[in-house]
C-alpha cells in the first residue's frame, strides 16, 4: 500500500526555489523508521536519477550514472548512484569507492504528537521563510541539496561529452534512525572504505562537525527473591539493588577525564522495569543505559564501570543477582585538524559568502560509523536546519538554508571532481 499523503504540490509558492520543492516531495513521502520504511521513497530516488541525471558518452557503451541497490531487510534496500573517473578501469558491479560521496539516510522518525493543524507532518507547508514537515530537517532537506547538486554534474558530464577526473557518489541508506543496518551494508559492499571523502547532509546549523562521543548501550538486568512488603527480609529486593547500580554508574561517569574538544562524558538511565505491586518485594528490575564517551574514555573502561556497580548492588542487597549485556557500541570519532575535506569545505562555504564554523557533532551518524569502521579520516556532517529541530513536532527546514546547502555542494563538486 503507498505511504503517499495527499500532498498538493500547487499549494506552494510558485517561486520557492527547486531545492525546496524537492523537499517537500521528498517529506510527502512518508518513510518512518519503525513504520512505513524506505521502500517508496528509495523507488523515488532511483526513479528520477534515471529520469533526470542519465546521459551516454561517445565510445562508452554503459549508461551513467551507474545505479547500484543492496538490500539490507526485505523492501528495504540502499541505493547508489556513481559518476565514475575518466581514467578509471571499472565494473558496474564492483565500482571501488568514490573520490566523493555525498550519503543521505532516507528514513525519518516516527510524526509523534504535538503537531500544530496548520503544519501537518506529512502535507508539507511553507510559511515564513521556513518549510515544515517531519524530515524536512533530518534529512529530507540535506538529502534534496546532494541529489540536486550530482544531477548539476551529470548534466555537466552530458555537455562536456566526458567523465570527470574524480568519481563521485551519493548514497541513500536505510534504517539510520534505528540501528544504522544500512550504513554497515554499505560498508560490506564495499561503496565505502578507507579512501575518499564522505559527506552526509544532517543539519548543522550552518558547522561543519565530524568528531562524535563515543555511543555505548548497555541492558542491565538484576534478579531477586520475592516476598510480602511486611516481611521485606524474607525476599531480595532487585529494585533496590538496581537504584545502587544507577548511583554508581551515575557517580562514576561523572568523574571521567574530559576531552578538549568532545567535553565530558554522559550518562543517561532511559528506560527502567521492575515489580508488581507495592506490596510486593520485587524479584526482577531491568534497565536501559545509554553513555556518550569521550576520547580517552572506550567501551571497555565503562564495562568495567557497570561491573563495578553491579558488584557494589549485589554486596548490599543480599540474595540479588545481576548481569548486563552491551546493545550498542560506537566508538568515538576525532576529526583531525589537517582534513582536506574539512579545508575544501570551508573553503566552498567562504567563495558562497556563507563562511562556516567548525563543531562537534552530539549524536552518532551514518559517517561517523564509517569513520570508525573503515579508520577514514575524511568523514563529516554539514547540511541545512538547525540540529535542534530533528526529532520534534512541528520540525522545519529554512528554505535559505536549502539554498545555501545547494550552492555549496555545487561548489564542491565543481572544485573537486567536475573540473575538466
Amino acid at each position: 500500500m503507498s505511504s503517499r499523503t495527499n500532498f498538493d504540490a500547487s499549494k506552494l509558492p510558485n517561486n520557492l526555489p527547486e531545492v525546496a520543492k524537492m523537499t517537500a516531495q521528498l517529506v510527502a513521502l512518508k518513510s518512518t523508521d519503525p513504520g512505513s520504511y524506505e521502500e517508496e521513497i528509495e523507488t523515488f530516488i532511483k526513479t528520477w536519477i534515471v529520469n533526470s541525471c542519465s546521459f551516454s558518452l561517445p565510445n562508452k557503451k554503459e549508461m551513467f550514472p551507474i545505479i547500484q541497490e543492496v538490500e539490507v531487510f526485505p523492501h528495504r534496500r540502499c541505493l547508489r548512484a556513481t559518476i565514475p573517473s575518466a581514467t578509471t578501469s571499472f565494473d558496474s558491479s564492483t565500482l571501488p569507492p568514490s573520490d566523493l560521496t555525498f550519503i543521505c539516510h532516507m528514513d525519518t522518525v516516527t510524526d509523534g504528537d504535538g503537531w500544530d493543524s496548520e503544519t501537518p507532518a506529512f502535507n508539507p507547508v511553507y510559511k515564513d521563510g521556513l518549510l515544515y514537515g517531519r524530515g524536512s530537517c533530518d534529512m529530507k532537506g540535506g538529502l534534496a541539496c546532494a541529489l540536486l547538486a550530482f544531477r548539476d554534474a551529470c548534466q555537466t558530464c552530458k555537455t562536456q561529452k566526458t567523465l570527470p577526473q574524480k568519481s563521485l557518489s551519493v548514497i541513500f541508506t536505510v534504517d539510520e534512525e534505528a540501528n544504522m543496518r544500512g550504513v554497515e551494508r554499505v560498508i560490506d559492499a564495499g561503496w565505502v572504505g578507507e579512501k575518499g571523502w564522505v559527506l552526509d547532509a544532517e543539519p548543522t546549523n550552518n558547522a561543519i562537525r565530524g568528531s562524535h562521543k563515543g555511543r555505548t548501550w548497555f541492558k542491565i538486568t538484576v534478579t531477586g527473591i520475592t516476598a510480602h512488603a511486611s516481611t521485606p527480609w524474607k525476599g531480595a529486593d532487585a529494585i533496590a539493588a538496581m537504584a545502587i547500580v544507577i548511583n554508581e554508574i551515575r557517580t562514576a561517569v561523572q568523574s571521567l577525564p574530559t576531552h578538549p574538544e568532545l567535553g565530558s562524558s554522559t550518562v543517561t538511565f532511559g528506560q527502567i522495569l521492575g515489580g508488581y505491586q507495592p506490596y510486593v518485594v520485587p524479584d526482577k528490575a531491568e534497565l536501559w543505559v545509554d553513555m556518550r564517551l569521550a576520547p580517552p574514555t572506550t567501551t571497555q573502561a565503562a564495562e568495567r564501570i557497570v561491573q563495578q556497580a553491579i558488584k557494589r548492588a549485589q554486596t548490599e542487597i543480599c540474595g540479588t543477582h545481576a548481569s548486563y549485556d552491551i546493545t550498542g557500541n560506537r566508538p568515538s570519532v576525532v576529526l583531525p585538524k589537517d582534513s582536506e575535506l574539512l579545508a575544501q569545505l570551508l573553503s566552498c562555504a567562504e567563495s558562497c559568502n556563507t563562511p562556516a564554523k567548525l563543531d562537534i557533532f552530539t549524536g552518532y551518524t551514518d559517517t561517523a560509523v564509517i569513520a570508525s569502521t573503515c579508520r577514514n579520516t575524511e568523514c563529516m556532517s554539514y547540511g541545512p536546519g538547525e540540529l535542534e529541530r530533528a526529532h520534534k513536532p512541528n520540525e522545519y527546514v529554512p528554505v535559505e538554508d536549502l539554498t545555501r546547502v545547494y550552492r555549496v555542494f555545487k561548489s564542491l563538486i565543481k572544485s573537486t571532481i567536475c573540473d575538466f
